[in-house]
């Protein structure tokens, strides 16, 4: 089963009083209904949304609703579940408020004037034409598609109400208003009342962003070992220098001490070797007092190489 399936599912479980049975209807509907003069078809691959839409239609209208249901061999066999609706169409858009004198329309302001109307609208809408990656095998991704870019403005203009912010792209014939961020999508199951989903995709978005934290710190740590190796070979050969043109006795005792401790330590970093010199000599020293003996040691050697290309 796919996270999209599991999502769909479980929002068909979710009990609705009259009004947003209806308004979840209006949404599946105008997302997913071939609507002709004289007869609307829906068609559906999940048996559960099916039921769904059948019994929303049934409660709210009572109408004749002429089922069939269709074996599809592509790659593997599934079955799909067609709903046609053949009397009352006119009465049923007008009521849904998709048309309004023969004419379709954006639903209006009076038709989601509260949170659980414009909830049950995207639900219905999600219904119809709406998919989800599952965190676990892929990025985070949502998205509904439309034909018509009103309609797919419409959605996120909602969304937008929730401060999620979708984008809407044309994709061939078809919009599609999609959600990257994790977060974001979090909220929508939320308002879609998939509780169990929730939990499940926030179980996974924990997990991937702890290993992300752990792969960021573990890239810290390698950055700054490379760095502190780095540092370490530097100075090696700075004292190197010194050492063979003869320039240690131009340095203080305390230099040649630290000296002494990178050359028996070259891998530490320089708040390791502060703390070594610290606890074997009993003379307090830092992190800044050691990189200030080298900046000496280095800039002997400079200074020699600068004086050696002078003559």
């Amino acid at each position: 089963m796919t996270f999209t399936t599991r999502v769909k599912e479980e929002i068909t479980t979710i009990e609705v009083d009259k009004i947003s049975s209806l308004i979840e209807l209006s949404a599946f509907i105008r997302y997913t209904g071939q609507i002709k003069k004289h007869k609307i078809t829906l068609t559906m691959e999940n048996a559960q949304v099916a039921r769904r839409i059948y019994k929303d239609i049934k409660y709210n209208f009572g109408i004749n609703i002429n089922i069939i249901i269709r074996n599809q061999k592509r790659f593997r066999v599934k079955q799909i579940y067609i709903l046609e609706i053949a009397e009352k169409i006119e009465f049923l858009l007008e009521s849904l408020n998709i048309l309004k004198k023969g004419r379709k329309i954006l639903p209006e302001e009076y038709f989601l004037d509260s949170e659980e109307e414009k909830k049950a609208f995207l639900r219905g809408a999600f219904l119809a034409c709406g998919s989800i990656n599952d965190p676990g095998t892929g990025g985070y991704h949502l998205e509904f598609t439309s034909s018509e870019e009103k309609d797919g403005t419409f959605i996120a203009t909602i969304l937008k109400e929730y401060k999620i912010k979708a984008k809407v792209l044309k994709r061939n014939n078809h919009y599609m208003i999609y959600i990257k961020s994790a977060e974001q999508i979090s909220d929508l199951i939320k308002i879609f009342g998939a509780t169990n989903s929730l939990f499940y995709f926030e179980d996974i978005r924990i997990y991937r962003d702890h290993k992300n934290m752990v792969n960021r710190l573990n890239n810290c740590e390698i950055a700054n070992q490379e760095k502190i190796l780095k540092t370490g070979l530097k100075q090696l050969e700075d004292i190197q220098y010194v050492k063979e043109h003869d320039l240690i006795g131009l340095l203080d005792e305390n230099v040649q001490e630290a000296i002494k401790y990178r050359e028996a330590y070259p891998e530490t970093s320089l708040q390791e070797l502060a703390d070594i010199i610290s606890t074997e000599t009993g003379r307090q020293i830092g992190k800044s007092g050691i990189n200030h003996y080298f900046i000496k040691v280095k800039n002997l050697v400079q200074k020699h190489k600068e004086n050696q290309e002078g003559n």
